[in-house]
């Protein structure tokens, strides 16, 4: 069968996924002609600014989508996480989602569904349909479900990611894989479109990789990589046009076609060391000036932080060596959360907010979570590093996450105070 094939109409849902695209750019590109589709689309729909997932990272946005829910309830609270009653790290992964995912729900209803490169989905399980993991997939054989798909895949030239640590430094090699991997995922489009499904979703990823190692490109007119950051950008935006205009032929409407992003970005001004702080502060010590890790953490610390943005607090209960107890805990928080918002670079507020995390999360898993959850104000990149010795700092990244302006476009308009962990429910009234 071709591509347009007509087929059996039935309810039927298309997400396309744009890793970190934030809801300016978007727009500022469809005003100028470099997306010409999606200035269709915004003029037939809705465009939303949509607040991401905190901390503001794919591994939990992409999470919170999937599964409607937040941290307290998935159990995803970053890349990274420690061992329960440890300082071992461990890298959570599909496994750890302690939830039913979109799909899951509509496996149920007896619904197919092809995922196509979503991110935190490793190792693939048996879903009703058809998976293929996106970041972070280490091996093809377990990124794929069913497994059959692999020689397919392999043939097309599909891969899951760039070589994100040579390729930020190496920018031609950052646009050789970019373009591949796009490829790649057309490809992938192309061959699985004209199976039957009830919901489909494809996920581009490159979006996020081309503006952590080259936002300066899209910033600045006169970078010599600018038109080709808006060449691949209107090359996104090509694809986007096929696979709309070929759920609207065989839907009939726009109704049931959802674009997103997970969350927004930025230039970056400065790189926020935490745990430096917290050791200035009086917070944190370590045995070592070179620490390898959080292992080497000494009893007397009351605080430590986590990639991104995430602080918990030392306690007795959860620690082997913690030192904060129980009735410690209110004061301790409050404290930190003080001195953070009054944290200042040349003269400049440094962080926008500071959340309990009791009071952003929900569900039974909220206390395997952090306590803190430190949001910087947009230019300010909260880290994590137990190895730099300074609060401020610079490395080879030039773009950043931001927490408010992720995008949500669709045919019908949905409020204004949205959030991707509210999306779920949204798609999935559309097939009652």
């Amino acid at each position: 069968m071709g591509l347009f094939t007509k087929r059996k109409k039935k309810n039927r849902v298309c997400v396309i996924g744009l890793d970190g695209v934030p809801f300016p750019l978007l727009q500022d590109l469809s005003t100028r002609g470099v997306m010409p589709r999606f200035s269709e689309l915004i003029s037939a729909g809705h465009l939303h600014r949509m607040k991401a997932s905190l901390p503001e990272i794919s591994s939990v946005s992409w999470t919170d989508f999937m599964t409607g829910t937040n941290s307290g309830t998935h159990g995803i609270f970053g890349f990274t996480d420690l061992k329960q009653g440890s300082y071992d790290l461990r890298f959570p992964n599909f496994s750890d989602v302690k939830t039913e995912t979109i799909w899951d729900r509509l496996g149920k209803a007896k619904k197919s569904s092809i995922i196509v490169n979503q991110p935190s989905t490793y190792p693939a399980r048996r879903i009703e349909g058809t998976l293929i993991s996106g970041f972070v997939a280490i091996e093809m054989s377990k990124a794929v479900y069913p497994l059959s798909l692999k020689p397919r895949l392999e043939k097309i030239g599909y891969e899951i990611d760039i070589d994100t640590f040579r390729a930020r430094e190496d920018h031609k090699l950052l646009w050789t894989e970019l373009d591949k991997t796009l490829a790649g995922r057309e490809k992938a489009w192309e061959m699985l479109w004209e199976e039957d499904w009830d919901y489909f979703e494809l996920v581009i990823t490159g979006t996020d990789r081309l503006q952590h190692f080259l936002w300066e490109a899209y910033a600045d007119p006169e970078h010599p990589d600018h038109q080709r950051f808006l060449d691949y950008y209107h090359r996104i935006d090509g694809l986007v046009r096929r696979i709309s205009e070929a759920f609207e032929q065989l839907t009939g409407s726009n109704e049931g076609l959802y674009l997103l992003s997970d969350h927004g970005f930025t230039a970056i001004q400065q790189e926020v060391y935490l745990n430096a702080w917290l050791e200035q502060a009086g917070y944190l010590s370590f045995p070592t000036p070179e620490p390898k890790g959080l292992e080497a953490l000494e009893p007397g610390s009351r605080a430590f932080a986590m990639d991104p943005n995430r602080i918990y607090l030392h306690t007795s209960d959860r620690y082997p060596n913690g030192s904060v107890s129980a009735d410690q805990k209110a004061d301790l928080k409050q404290e930190l959360k003080a001195r953070l918002q009054g944290l200042k670079f040349e003269g400049k507020p440094v962080v926008q907010e500071v959340f309990d995390a009791e009071d952003i999360y929900s569900g039974p898993h909220v206390s395997s979570g952090p306590d803190l959850i430190v949001l910087g104000r947009p230019g300010f990149d909260m880290k994590g590093s137990v190895k730099k010795k300074q609060t401020f700092g610079r490395t080879i990244l030039q773009g950043m996450h931001t927490y408010e302006d992720a995008f949500f476009w669709a045919s019908k308009d949905h409020g204004d105070d949205l959030r991707i962990s509210g999306l779920a429910e949204i798609i999935l009234r559309h097939f009652q």
